[in-house]
């Protein structure tokens, strides 16, 4: 079980896709949702317009030899697995920018398990064990994974050559040495393939928060911003505003 004395919720922000207010959302969501002391971390290489409880350091290096056109994107995320993380210790619950929480996190820090992941949502029919965890949201304890990104920096052409993206990657590889588990269901549902209701009846019926949900999870064409004006960046769909969005996501 994990230790919850020192307990730090960890986020990433770079580039220019998700603005500061994304940070401070994810702060003011936090803040309702989880009981007692912890720190919020942001790494960034831009704190501008971060509210002042956030706690900005920066991204580690990640010395990804990218090829012309090629982008780090998300493998950034393996650096929180850095033996010291900016002398951070005890343990870590590592959110997505764009996810939207809706329900209780204190048992995040408390589920039993080694290192706890979303079991990712799958796409199509698939046979056999399917052991792909989804990175929004993970909990570790500092420092205890080091291996990971070690491995990745020595093996960097390897592991993008084997893995679609660093989720891929860090699911086999912590699978492998048995310490892969995953959040219980209901949890950390998707709001593309939980929230939306299903075809005919999205025209009429606005997207829900699933029952159980503690974290809604945004991935793919659809945003917290999408969701709640009704858009979706996807051709011949349809979604009603999330109204819930507006009172969820809030700083």
């Amino acid at each position: 079980m994990s230790d919850n004395r020192q307990r730090h919720i960890l986020c990433m922000k770079w580039g220019t896709k998700y603005g500061p207010e994304y940070v401070n959302r994810l702060y003011g969501m936090v803040r309702r949702h989880l009981a007692g002391e912890f720190q919020f971390i942001c790494l960034t290489d831009d704190a501008s317009g971060v509210r002042p409880e956030v706690r900005c350091l920066p991204i580690p290096p990640l010395n990804l030899q990218l090829k012309p056109g090629q982008r780090d994107g998300a493998w950034k995320k393996l650096t929180t697995f850095e033996a010291d993380l900016h002398g951070l210790t005890g343990t870590a619950l590592f959110l997505d920018l764009d996810v939207v929480v809706v329900g209780p996190l204190d048992d995040f820090f408390t589920q039993p398990g080694e290192f706890l992941i979303i079991h990712d949502y799958p796409r199509f029919w698939r046979f056999g064990e399917r052991v792909v965890g989804n990175s929004s949201v993970y909990r570790f304890a500092l420092g205890a994974h080091a291996d990971v990104l070690a491995y990745f920096r020595t093996h960097m052409d390897e592991v993008q050559k084997q893995y679609r993206n660093e989720q891929d990657f860090l699911s086999h590889f912590l699978h492998r040495q048995g310490k892969l588990n995953y959040w219980p269901a209901g949890w950390c549902p998707s709001f593309k393939y939980h929230s939306i209701p299903t075809w005919p009846t999205n025209y009429w019926k606005a997207p829900i928060v699933p029952p159980g949900a503690r974290i809604v999870i945004f991935h793919g064409e659809v945003n917290p911003p999408d969701a709640l004006a009704g858009k979706r960046n996807k051709r011949f769909a349809f979604i009603k505003p999330a109204l819930w969005v507006a009172d969820a996501w809030q700083g």
